[in-house]
């Protein structure tokens, strides 16, 4: 194969269309014993502003790795002009290699996606590479995921002046804000159109007060114009800014957030109480202590589960296990059912999921089950111990009288604020899509009855 009479881009357009043809699954790897050289000039002949000879100023080659074909030594000559001395590299190369690098654009956008829309990390992503025959430490892949984000970032940028386009053509934009954050860390504004839903503007601000935000919203105006209406949470910030910025678009309450600041001054209280009364008893710790001391004996005896699943099977569980390991084996699942309670949620976050309360009530559950299985002589009292252990762990927090009484209190709430979620026809409590949920396909008449309905119930 004569690769040095070839322009480079257009080979590696043609290999990686030929593979594609012949749909067959091969390595990068495998196209080559050594990496094969690849030549790239300029494409133009004179120079494009004083149309002058272009001679050659220098050649060079540099290592090169793509998804195409893997590693290859990229030769290049550049060019310059005899008389304005501008200089002409190659074009082909540009749009294969960003400059300075090493990794084609098509490595980098396939570690950008594999760790921010695949959720992958370095180990995983490194490990699809090596199959590719491009070999990247987790530091290097690190490095090109946040230059990833900068490409991304400079791109949309760029692009402003065809998503404003794009967004008159359309009739105009609905901007929705939103602000989050974790722990200390700063808040991320992002502003998207509701109807298109393309990111508009984001940006890190140290608080969501209004003198932040409004140089945020200033940019938007500036390189969108006025929105056809804005829609936001319940932050006095945001409104404020809002107000400044943009007085003549309809401001509009965003249903999710205004439900979660309902649900948050309804029962946010209780939730905080119970809580705080859990983790007065240490109960979560105690209970995770005893599921680590359960699986150690599980995993000392291997056979154990196997014979409690052909147990089940046969419907038959107290001939397939040792009468001294069953109460280590039901004490571990149960703390373990229990403890899964902090866990349990459709993902939309308090106050719609509530991972203390559906903990506290997990607790209420196994409490009898324990006192029931320790009824039960299995051979001797001493085998129960695992029961007991269980029982004694558990005895404050079902005897804390305020912990109970706050729990029913919020249960009685929650009921309320159910009923309004369904009325609003978003986040409803079977809802499965968390924070994508866009609510049930239903006109706002629907919704306007069905809330006055429910105020109709309250009074």
């Amino acid at each position: 194969m004569a690769l040095k009479k070839n322009s480079g881009y257009g080979l590696i357009k043609g290999l990686t269309h030929h593979i594609d043809n012949l749909m067959i699954d091969v390595s990068t790897g495998a196209l080559f014993k050594t990496p094969p050289k690849i030549t790239f000039k300029p494409s133009v002949e004179i120079c494009q502003d004083c149309s002058g000879e272009l001679l050659v100023k220098k050649t060079r080659t540099k290592k090169a790795v793509t998804l195409a074909i893997g590693v290859f030594k990229a030769h290049e000559t550049v060019l310059e002009c005899k008389i304005c001395k501008k200089i002409y590299a190659s074009e082909e190369l540009q749009k294969l290699i960003p400059p300075l690098c090493n990794f084609g654009y098509d490595v980098l956008i396939y570690v950008g996606k594999s760790m921010f829309l695949q959720y992958r990390n370095e180990k995983e992503i490194r490990e699809d590479l090596r199959h590719k025959n491009v070999f990247l430490s987790k530091k290097g892949i690190a490095y090109l995921a946040k230059k990833f984000i900068v490409y991304l970032a400079l791109a949309h940028r760029e692009s402003s002046e065809k998503i404003k386009n794009l967004l008159s053509k359309g009739g105009g934009y609905i901007l929705h804000l939103d602000g989050t954050c974790e722990g200390d860390s700063p808040h991320l504004m992002t502003g998207l159109d509701e109807i298109t839903e393309i990111v508009l503007e984001n940006v890190k601000l140290s608080s969501e007060k209004a003198e932040k935000i409004i140089p945020f919203l200033r940019n938007i105006k500036k390189s969108y114009g006025d929105p056809l209406a804005v829609v936001h949470d319940m932050g006095k910030g945001i409104i404020n800014a809002v107000e400044e910025v943009f007085p003549d678009s309809p401001d509009r309450i965003c249903h999710y957030h205004f439900l979660a600041d309902v649900g948050k001054d309804l029962f946010g209280n209780e939730n905080a109480k119970i809580r705080g009364r859990l983790s007065k008893h240490g109960i979560q710790g105690k209970l995770r202590k005893r599921v680590r001391e359960f699986k150690k004996i599980i995993d000392d005896n291997p056979d154990l589960v196997e014979s409690l699943v052909n147990g089940l099977k046969a419907q038959s569980i107290e001939n397939s296990l040792q009468p001294n390991l069953m109460p280590s084996v039901a004490a571990y699942t149960l703390a373990l059912w229990a403890l899964a309670g902090k866990k349990q949620g459709q993902g939309y976050g308090f106050p719609f999921d509530r991972p203390y309360l559906t903990f506290y009530q997990r607790l209420k559950t196994i409490y009898p089950k324990f006192k029931e299985l320790n009824a039960v002589e299995l051979g001797t009292r001493k085998d129960n111990k695992p029961y007991v252990k269980i029982l004694r762990d558990l005895i404050d927090t079902m005897d804390d009288s305020f912990l109970r009484r706050t729990a029913e209190q919020m249960k009685e709430k929650i009921t309320v604020f159910d009923k309004l979620r369904s009325a609003m026809r978003i986040a409803l409590p079977d809802g499965k899509l968390g924070l994508n949920d866009n609510g049930e396909d239903t006109d706002i008449h629907t919704i306007e009855k069905g809330v006055k309905d429910f105020c109709k119930l309250l009074s």
